[in-house]
Parts: structure tokens; sequence; C-alpha cells
């Protein structure tokens, strides 16, 4: 395939790849059958979308793509299980895992809960001193006080942990992989059991918890009762589902979607209060929920108490929401310094296995657990290669967290190294997991782990391609094809934003914003101007080759968005990469 407007290394070293001869092929025909513009049925046509499904496509519908709840193992008996200790009031604990998926989870139950009169407790284990998942000793003294322990985000692995659970019933709602067993209880209701059929494999757990709410009040309307207004609670369902990296696919992209609508409400207290302190001033996209509120919500688990974000998005105190926030707020700004500090030295590390490494790794002692799976990302971001970041303790027992690329399975082959006795534990999903070992295993685990994923065609991934959707003059980028853009939305993983080139451009304005950021102003030369951002520009070359332009004319690529300043709009350029004309 030609190199887009031929650029075969562009400033950040990427070759440019535009859509195939089928793919515009296909979106010159959606134009042809839906009049719709080009720009948007270039993106339509890279989701494989038809002419006949564009409309339902654009508006989509949570009732035509909710799954049916009884579709999952189990599902029923949870359900079931969960509705009669509510009758009989039932002492239920809610233990959850510590990041936003977890956190948001535990609040779906516990606002179910409370509005129908029932309270709940929260546990969530402490990151450093208890680890992922259940342990024995807190689900041993839960069992103790409770008659009913609800596992989400996890528990799928835990059997000896839940069998601690003496006393009490134990139903899981998960999504993490399943091993060859499940634990013994009531039920485990997780998409990804190895006897599912995996056509749910993207739900997180949130998702599950949701339609397990939605099976209870279904039963519920059976006997004439009326639940609780589970629409009102996709706020939590959307939040979790981008921040856990979800694909936005079927019913997700549904319910970020709808998800979405409800959060602009500023119903919930919490997440109102953490919108005010992240500054928010805007209605939420994903983008808000990825970069904004999830990593906010996420700082309790990684460096402070980890029931910090449930009790947030759960609470219904202004009082509390304000100081939950604004505490949540700061551990994020302490997060990204601790963050910064473990992400020089890790970098450091991985330059020393080589580019062509089928796996990158970086291990160090005193390195905070609650931040390695970010520098694992920023390793995965930076070589476009599956990526593991292990920080070791004083008694020598590493935590670590990896990140994967498309097509590279990373939690199963993490799950293999568990059973072969190289790490204490692990497990996760196939772009993300988590892992324990000793110093001792380090070198040999991560040898074996990079002969796994070396199976997999790791080693073989070239540099990551920018992939463009088309090319588009700056007159054309006008605040309602961004909206009309919008429509095809919401986007994350599996559903990158439509990204295009704008040729041949002349720079007008140069500024830069802060220590790194860059503002432009540019044109094709004779039409009108558009502003564009490059954030972090100052970090890597396009920075310093723009700001000292000269005069020369740049190809332009990144993703639209619509700038509000002062209450007025305009369109604007998120500038992803460029390169000389």
């Amino acid at each position: 395939m030609r190199d887009f407007l031929d650029v075969s290394a562009s400033l950040t070293g990427r070759r440019w790849v535009g859509p195939s001869t089928d793919l515009i092929r296909q979106a010159e025909f959606l134009v042809q059958q839906t009049g719709l513009p080009l720009a948007l049925c270039q993106t339509l046509a890279r989701r494989g979308v038809e002419p006949s499904e564009a409309e339902s496509f654009l508006e989509p519908k949570l009732k035509d793509l909710l799954p049916d709840p009884l579709s999952l193992k189990d599902m029923g008996t949870a359900a079931e299980r969960f509705l009669r200790g509510v009758k009989a009031g039932e002492k239920i604990a809610v233990f959850a895992d510590y990041d936003v998926d977890g956190g948001t989870s535990a609040a779906l139950l516990i606002t179910w809960l409370r509005q129908m009169g029932r309270p709940a407790t929260l546990y969530i284990p402490d990151r450093i001193d208890e680890g992922y998942g259940p342990n024995e000793p807190a689900m041993a003294d839960l069992a103790k006080d409770h008659d009913l322990i609800i596992c989400v985000d996890c528990g799928t692995l835990s059997h000896d942990a839940i069998a601690a659970a003496v006393g009490a019933d134990v139903i899981v709602l998960d999504h993490h992989l399943g091993g060859e067993t499940l634990p013994e209880c009531v039920a485990v209701v997780n998409p990804n059991r190895q006897d599912e059929s995996g056509d749910l494999a993207h739900l997180c757990a949130a998702s599950v918890v949701f339609l397990m709410l939605v099976e209870a009040g279904r039963q519920l309307r059976a006997e004439d009762v009326r639940g609780p207004d589970l629409m009102a609670m996709l706020d939590l369902v959307a939040l979790a589902t981008v921040a856990d990296v979800a694909p936005l696919i079927g019913v997700n992209r549904a319910l970020v979607r709808q998800g979405l609508k409800i959060m602009a409400r500023r119903g919930r207290i919490g997440l109102r209060a953490l919108a005010d302190v992240a500054r928010m001033d805007t209605a939420p996209t994903s983008y808000s929920l990825g970069f904004l509120l999830g990593p906010r919500i996420n700082a309790g688990g990684r460096i402070g108490a980890a029931d910090l974000g449930a009790r947030l998005l759960s609470t219904e105190d202004p009082n509390e929401a304000q100081a939950l926030a604004e505490r949540l707020d700061a551990l994020n700004t302490e997060r990204r310094e601790i963050e910064n500090n473990v992400r020089v030295e890790a970098l450091a590390q991985a330059e020393s296995l080589g580019e062509n490494a089928p796996l990158i790794w970086a291990a160090g002692d005193g390195w905070h657990p609650g931040v390695v799976g970010i520098v694992a990302s920023r390793l995965k971001e930076a070589t476009n290669r599956p990526s593991v970041v292990i920080g070791f303790d004083e008694d020598g027992i590493g935590k670590g967290s990896g990140r994967s690329v498309s097509g590279v399975d990373l939690g199963a082959s993490i799950q293999r190294l568990a059973a072969e006795g190289l790490l204490v534990k692990g497990g996760g999903h196939k772009m993300a997991a988590g892992l324990t070992v000793t110093r001792e295993n380090l070198v040999p685990a991560m040898d074996r782990l990079a002969e796994l994923l070396a199976k997999q065609g790791a080693g073989e991934i070239g540099p990551s391609d920018l992939k463009l959707d088309g090319m588009l003059m700056p007159g054309a980028a006008q605040i309602d094809l961004i909206n009309r853009l919008e429509a095809a939305g919401p986007f994350g993983a599996s559903a990158p934003a439509p990204r295009f080139a704008f040729p041949d451009c002349v720079i007008h304005f140069v500024k830069r914003v802060g220590e790194s950021h860059l503002k432009v102003s540019f044109s094709d030369g004779t039409g009108p101007r558009i502003d564009a951002i490059c954030f972090g520009a100052f970090d890597g070359p396009i920075g310093p080759a723009i700001e000292r332009h000269g005069g020369k004319r740049f190809h332009l690529a990144g993703r639209l968005e619509v700038n509000i300043w002062g209450g007025r709009q305009s369109p604007q350029l998120r500038l992803e990469d460029a390169a000389e004309a």
C-alpha cells in the first residue's frame, strides 16, 4: 500500500496509512446511498457499517442491543439469590476491586440496595497490603457478620478465599479470564468463563452487574414490585466501560452513549463534584471519562485509601462528595509525580532490551505498585510492544502490571506462567494483566513470557503506523461536520476517533503553551484558518520543528474537536503528527 501523502517517516517517525481501495469505494457508496458527508462515511466504512445500517448505527438504541441477562451462565441463580437476600433483610457485603470498574460496580449495587431500603457493607482491599481480589482473612471476617457476599470485578480465580467465607453465600460478578475450574459458590457470572460462548467477552464488570440488576428487576416485576430506575445508573456503566478500556462495540457503544447523556444531567452528586474539581466545563465525552474522571477515581486505589472512589460514586451527601473529590484530585496529582519518576527509570531499562524484543519489561525496587500499570501503558505506546512493569518490595516480592497490543493475548500468557509456577499469581484480559513474582523468578518468568508472546507474533510487529480515515481541507472543518462525526461515536478502545490529514498547510501562528504544549493556526494558503493544539509537542520533535518552521509547509494529522472558549465554539485540530510537505 502506498504511503498516504507519501509520508513514509513523519516527524515522529511513523508511516502514514490511508484507507484501502475497498474502504474508499465503500465510503463513496455510503455517500451515494445515504447522502451523508464523505468524512462521516469514511468513518462508517471503517466500522463496517452498511448503508441500510447507517441510521441505526448513528442512533443506537439500548433496547435493541442489550443482551438477555440469562444468556450468561448462573445469571438466573445469582439474581434470585440476590433478591432473596434483599427481601429477607439479610446483611449484604460488596467486595470490590480497587479500580474504576470495581468502584462503579460496587456503587451500582450500593445505590440499588439503598433505593430498596437495604444498606450494604463496602469492602475494597488495600492494593499494597492485600493485593488484588478476595483474600482469605477478609472473606472470613466478612462471613462472620454477613449472610451474602457479592464479589465484583474479582473472584473468578479466588478458590481458597471464597472457601474461607464460611457461613455466608458468595456471588461472583466478574469479567476477568476464568480458569479450568470455578470457585465453589452460589454463582459465578462472567462472560469470560471458559464455558461461555465469548459473545459478551467485551463487557466490563459494571456491565455484568448492570445485567444482573436488569434480571433482578425483571423478577421483581413478575411479582408486581417496582425496582429502582436502572437507566439513571448508566452513567456508572459508561464510566467503567471507558476507564477499563473495554472495546466500544455492540452493546458497549450503546451503554456509553446513553450513559453520557445521563452524566450530562449532573444528577449524581459524586460525579458532579469530581467533574467540577477536574474543571470539566463541557458536556462529558468518552475522553472526559478516560482521561479526566477515570484517573482521579483510580488515584484512591493506586496511592490512597482504596475505597475513596466507590464512596464518592455512591454518596448522597454533597459535603462528603466535595471532600472526597478534592482528596482524589490531590492524590491524582501526587500519582502523576510518582509515575513520572518510575517512567524515566523504566524507559531507560526498556531501551536496553532492543526495539525488536517481543516483550518490553522493567523492574525496580520500591516502585509503587499503584503506578506500574500506567507506566506499562507508556512503554507499550512508546514501543508498540507488550510491556510489563514490576515493583519489588523489601521482601523481594514483585507486583507488576502489563499492557498488550492488538492481536496479542497477554492475559492468557500470564495465566499460563502462573500455572507453570513461575509466578506467585497472575491473570487478566487480552490487553491488560497483573502478576506477582519473586525476585529469583523474575528473569525466568520474563524470558518465558517473551517466548509465549513471540509465538503470537509480538516480535514481528513493526513500528506503529498512523492510520488516517482520509484527507480534509481546513475550510471543510466546520462545527456541523464535527458534530456529525461525533454521532459515529463514542470513540475509544476498538473504535478510534476519526483521524484526518490536512495537506500542504501554511503555518500562520505558533505559540508555546505551558512547558510542552503547542498552539498553531494554519490554512491551505488561500482559505480560512483553523487552530490546532498539540499536547506534549515539545516532549518530542513536533514542537521544535513547527516552532522553527521558517516558512516551510507541513502535512498535519489529527482528530477534530470543538473548542469552547469564552462561550464561543470553534473547530480545532488535536494535532498528533506532522510531516514536511
